[in-house]
């Protein structure tokens, strides 16, 4: 059986339709939660330990469950895989409740960041300089942010968090544009 079926059909050809979800589609769900980033069928089978045939309808009654909910979440599908997310009528919910109040100096620094992570924080301090250390404090108590020591024990390393892919609704960032950040002269 293919996604490519409607799944509000697949429901309704249900001979169970009022049935709660299955035990794997609520995997899934959980899944996707705990993920927090689109995924692909492959990993959706690997994270729930079921065969592919299985996930893929576990799948398509999760959509169909939110299909029919009046829930502020659904399960859609991306270039990226599946995920779930906020429905777009919720996401003004996101700016009042969630924040970011940086400024554009740590904006940059996370938009450096993001392309070029993960990155040393001498390599960002190179790049954007000695003001980076202040934004890298501010986005790490953020959330943005993830700092991790490098083995050597002079450094960190920085990268992006879950959050940031979420509040900034980015699934993937293209690997060749962080090629096209020049250090400021």
């Amino acid at each position: 059986m293919g996604l490519e079926s409607d799944p509000l059909e697949q429901l309704h050809s249900s001979p169970y339709p009022c049935l709660p979800m299955s035990r794997l589609a609520s995997t899934i769900e959980a899944i996707l939660y705990l993920k927090a980033h689109p995924l692909t069928i492959a990993d959706l089978t690997e994270y729930a330990d079921s065969d592919r045939d299985a996930v893929e309808e576990g799948l398509i009654e999760l959509m169909a469950d939110y299909a029919h909910r009046d829930s502020a979440l659904e399960v859609v599908e991306t270039p990226n895989g599946y995920t779930l997310q906020l429905r777009e009528s919720f996401h003004h919910l996101v700016q009042r409740l969630v924040p970011a109040d940086l400024g554009v100096g740590a904006l940059r620094t996370l938009a450096a960041i993001a392309l070029k992570g993960p990155i040393s924080q001498t390599e960002l301090v190179d790049l954007r300089g000695s003001n980076a250390y202040q934004h890298v404090q501010e986005l790490v108590a953020q959330g943005f942010v993830r700092k991790r020591r490098q083995s050597d024990g002079r450094s960190y390393w920085l990268q992006v968090t879950d959050k940031f892919h979420q509040y900034f609704q980015v699934d993937q960032l293209p690997k060749d544009l962080g090629k096209q950040v020049q250090p400021k002269a």
